[in-house]
């Protein structure tokens, strides 16, 4: 599938804002189910200087620094992808969960993920909430996919009920949340366990194929989790929409959780507070 995906993100400014610096999470990342066949970054006003580089997860990171007065910051990113489906996996022969525990993993691709990170950190209730998943011996596919569907059948999407720093502990009280939370609350599930996951950031197709229903979340910046299944194998699963992810999934950076895959974060001189709008159009070339 070959989509164009159109991200818009503007902050305006409630003064003066003479110089910003910006790290943007934008360029999808080629990973073996998805390739990059174009990308265009707009920034407006115009960056006085751009910079890309690969952060230390591997995703596709631009440096952007706007070194004149302004009270409105526009970056648009347009990019076509094109996103195969995942090679056929029997859940059923992935290793049982305990032998996955503390197993042998490359540090920058796997044993990073098992940790602790800004905002998910292991803890007895997350593992009170996960246990029920992982009983003696189930495979970790299993186990994990279980998990993932309790959280969407238990948890309620409201946008209004949290920000990006809500604790995950209230997430778990509250059981109300975006895909954001309902993705570091997996992850926090799934490290409580003593397992590897990572946060993804991306997209979801706009428009769904005919005769299905649209996905939540959709529209704007989405996440989701890929769990480790041993060896090379990852398994995407979306808490969101209680779903394996697909080929309606556009990856744009995995990381240990949203803190490290945000699409723009930076530091601005003056602004007296901003204003922030996101819109997000994913676009099927072909279907």
């Amino acid at each position: 599938m070959r989509y164009r995906c159109r991200h818009v993100t503007r902050y305006d400014y409630g003064d003066d804002v003479p110089v910003s610096h910006h790290l943007v999470h934008l360029r999808p990342r080629p990973h073996p189910r998805q390739r990059v066949h174009a990308f265009t970054l707009r920034v407006t006003p115009s960056a006085a200087l751009t910079a890309d580089h690969d952060d230390h997860f591997g995703n596709p990171v631009t440096y952007v620094a706007v070194q004149e007065p302004h009270r409105r910051l526009t970056i648009v990113a347009e990019s076509e992808v094109e996103v195969s489906a995942s090679p056929a996996l029997d859940l059923e022969t992935t290793p049982a969960w305990e032998d996955l525990i503390g197993a042998p993993g490359d540090p920058a691709t796997v044993a990073q993920f098992a940790f602790d990170s800004t905002l998910v950190t292991a803890a007895p209730n997350l593992a009170e909430f996960a246990r029920p998943s992982f009983g003696k011996g189930r495979p970790v596919a299993t186990a994990a996919l279980d998990l993932m569907r309790r959280i969407h059948r238990d948890f309620t999407f409201d946008p209004t009920a949290t920000t990006v720093t809500t604790p995950l502990a209230e997430v778990l009280q509250k059981r109300r949340g975006v895909c954001q939370d309902f993705a570091h609350l997996l992850v926090g599930g799934l490290r409580s366990m003593g397992l590897a996951a990572r946060y993804v950031s991306g997209y979801l197709r706009t428009l769904p194929p005919p005769g299905q229903p649209r996905l939540v979340g959709a529209d704007v910046s989405h996440a989701w989790v890929s769990v480790w299944c041993g060896g090379e194998t990852w398994l995407d699963l979306c808490p969101t929409n209680g779903q394996i992810a697909d080929r309606d999934y556009i990856t744009v950076a995995w990381g240990r959780d949203y803190d490290d895959v945000s699409p723009v974060r930076g530091i601005i001189v003056g602004g007296a507070g901003h204003g922030l709008t996101v819109s997000v159009d994913v676009e099927p070339l072909e279907d």
